[in-house]
């Protein structure tokens, strides 16, 4: 059904179902750079999904990992022994999280950040005509993972090239390397992960090949969460114990036009002038 450019990508689909039936009744969508992503920017997107028999949650993981950091247990793996094993942490947690779909296209993150990113649009353009979902998460263009905003540029190149087909409701970018709190709170998209708690926890502690080699982001990114909750707005009380913020990315896929400098310098203007204004009213 789909021909992806890379032999050893990797699909996996939830037993009830068959691939082509698993895309179709997919609701929301996270498209993410490495194994562990979907799970710590798109949680909003699983955990709504979890255990919901109208709603199904598919991810799509670009990059092959092979690249992560490594020492403790992991200090020995060579490149490839760690792309197998990221390959498997990520398959474990669309397991746990009752993922309609998991695809993993399997490029190397230099192939996705070089000139020639066409094979990875053109995986996903045939993916998402296979697919009619309401929520599709990426990463953020302010962020400053040079892979999350290259895998995001050819997301949105995608979107683009598949918008006759479909355009979902929501398309959000999230939180990774950097946060988004400093957004204005009007284009503030919450994205809130207070539900499953256990199991949030679960599905972020499955990628031991990072924890485990030295990188504590299952603490760091339920940090972040309620942290945001917590300081939205100093005079209520919280709306959510796990919140995180998204920015709005529709727009740059209904105007092609629109530049992505463009669109994200917008958003910086507006915090410019926030900080600016509030500073002169004290001077």
């Amino acid at each position: 059904m789909l021909n992806l450019h890379n032999e050893k990508a990797d699909i996996l689909v939830i037993p009830k179902f068959e691939l082509r039936k698993a895309l179709q009744v997919t609701t929301h969508l996270a498209i993410g750079a490495h194994q562990d992503d979907l799970e710590f920017m798109a949680s909003e997107g699983i955990l709504t999904c979890f255990d919901a028999h109208d709603k199904w949650f598919t991810g799509i993981t670009v990059t092959d990992g092979r690249g992560s950091p490594r020492i403790g247990p992991y200090s020995n793996y060579n490149d490839e022994q760690m792309r197998e094993l990221r390959r498997q942490e990520q398959r474990n947690a669309a397991e746990i999280g009752q993922y309609a779909a998991q695809i993993q296209l399997d490029y190397k993150s230099s192939e996705v950040k070089g000139s020639n990113r066409k094979p990875a649009v053109d995986d996903l353009v045939q993916i998402l005509k296979e697919m009619h979902p309401r929520t599709i998460y990426l990463h953020q263009p302010a962020d400053k993972h040079d892979t999350h905003v290259a895998v995001m540029m050819a997301s949105i190149e995608a979107l683009r090239s598949s918008k006759d087909h479909h355009i979902p409701d929501r398309i959000i970018g999230c939180e990774g390397w950097r946060g988004l709190d400093w957004l204005a709170d009007d284009d503030k998209v919450p994205l809130d992960s207070s539900k499953h708690p256990a199991l949030f926890q679960k599905l972020t502690q499955q990628f031991d090949s990072q924890i485990s080699g030295g990188k504590r982001y299952d603490l760091a990114v339920q940090g972040r969460l309620r942290a945001n909750a917590t300081f939205f707005d100093s005079y209520s009380p919280d709306q959510g114990e796990l919140i995180a913020w998204g920015i709005d990315l529709k727009p740059l896929v209904l105007d092609p036009s629109l530049s992505m400098e463009n669109f994200i310098f917008g958003h910086l203007n507006q915090l410019t002038q926030d900080v600016t204004e509030r500073i002169r009213k004290f001077s």
